[in-house]
């Protein structure tokens, strides 16, 4: 693997290579005063913007149209639109998924550092060679001027409080890091009035650390904001920045500021056919293989039951133009380990996907990597069946996160059931 083909971390690489970003990390742990995040936006072209958000499956199925159209990508990222770790499991998921297929590609993502620790190790696992993590402050009372919040845990913190926490996860995140050997880039934005005279310190700070590379960037003006009438350095000044910092960690400058669903080459806008690929992999689809739907349910009316409670799915396929309702078709009984999701799995091999009102991260992987998604939504199943089956997309306000329920990551996936 050439790691000089990584156009973001290499001058030269940015004209011969382009990179893919998966958009599959909708939420952030952090609110930064510069930062306003954007989901169906094809009118910005700025991070934190996206036209859709992938499930791990789906961004799968995305890269694998766009590689058959686009054969110089020798990168795929994960850049939000929010922070890969505020989901980690998606995030870790879908680099699993990339890894498995495509083992040659770089892969990268793009953090604030908050939730990296305690992924590092697995992201290794991977192979992950390069992440970038955003440090605008290594001295609180700077942090404090950047940062509204920070969400950590079942807490929020402000002020210096949330910079210092910041700081000290962003530190240890870095230092694990280098330790498996992983190519680190600071990214630095730099705020006239706040701390475009800091910078250094910070260069200075993460090349202790043993950061590779900095790429300092200009303010943008962003709208809804607190920081949208603070103006943007100049050139001049941003010259004069990288200099000063550049006396301890090397420099990049040729940062586009890439939108989270960004293909191409950097500063190449997605074209209309990209656009369409994006949208087409968020539909679900049923296949000649998977006519049917099943649906975790109490009373047949709303999609209303956790994955590991529903002691029966309700499957449902299309007659003659019409929905209707097959079959109440037993789950596997719990208590029986993983075993309990592939059997699962084996007893609705007709199904293109299940829909419930929550599931754990290990038999959502176990399901998913036997071909049946599952997707987490509240609402009539009327409304979701039927976009299934008429190749629509799911309405965005009836789609939650698996484990959403309260169990989350958490959910020990042992097939014991939920009580």
């Amino acid at each position: 693997m050439d790691f000089e083909k990584h156009p973001c971390f290499s001058t030269n690489a940015r004209h011969t290579t382009g990179r893919i970003h998966l958009p599959v990390a909708p939420k952030c742990n952090i609110q930064c005063n510069f930062c306003n995040r954007k989901f169906d936006c094809v009118n910005e072209s700025r991070p934190g913007v996206t036209s859709s958000i992938l499930t791990p499956v789906q961004a799968l199925t995305y890269l694998d149209s766009v590689l058959e159209r686009i054969d110089n990508l020798s990168v795929v990222g994960i850049a939000g639109p929010g922070d890969p770790f505020a989901t980690p499991e998606d995030t870790v998921r879908t680099l699993e998924l990339v890894h498995e297929k495509y083992p040659e590609k770089i892969l990268c993502l793009a953090t604030n550092g908050l939730g990296l620790p305690e992924y590092v190790n697995r992201l290794s696992r991977v192979n992950l060679s390069h992440v970038t993590v955003t440090v605008n402050a290594v001295n609180p009372s700077v942090g404090a001027k950047i940062y509204s919040w920070v969400r950590f845990g079942p807490h929020v913190y402000r002020g210096e409080e949330a910079a210092s926490l910041l700081l000290k996860r962003q530190t240890e995140g870095i230092r694990l890091l280098k330790q498996y050997g992983i190519n680190v880039k600071i990214n630095t934005v730099v705020i006239p009035g706040v701390n475009d005279d800091h910078v250094e310190e910070i260069a200075r700070y993460c090349r202790e650390l043993g950061a590779d590379v900095q790429n300092c960037m200009p303010l943008m003006h962003v709208e809804d904001t607190a920081f949208e009438d603070v103006p943007s350095p100049t050139g001049e000044q941003m010259t004069g920045i990288r200099l000063k910092a550049g006396a301890h960690l090397r420099q990049l400058s040729h940062c586009a500021r890439c939108r989270a669903d960004a293909v191409g080459m950097i500063g190449q806008a997605n074209g209309e056919e990209i656009a369409e690929l994006l949208k087409q992999a968020t539909v679900l689809k049923t296949t000649a293989s998977r006519p049917n739907v099943a649906v975790a349910t109490m009373e047949g009316l709303f999609v209303n039951r956790h994955l590991g409670d529903a002691p029966s799915l309700w499957v449902y396929g299309r007659r003659e133009g019409r929905t209707v309702l097959l079959e109440q078709r037993p789950t596997p009984v719990p208590g029986t380990a993983e075993v309990r999701w592939t059997s699962l799995a084996d007893r609705f091999t007709d199904c293109a996907a299940v829909f419930v009102s929550g599931c754990g991260g290990p038999p959502q992987k176990i399901l998913e990597a036997s071909g049946l998604h599952v997707v987490a939504v509240e609402g009539l199943i009327d409304e979701v069946v039927e976009s299934v089956f008429d190749g629509r997309e799911i309405p965005k306000m009836l789609v939650k996160r698996a484990g959403h329920c309260g169990a989350g990551a958490g959910c020990s996936g042992t097939g014991g059931g939920c009580g």
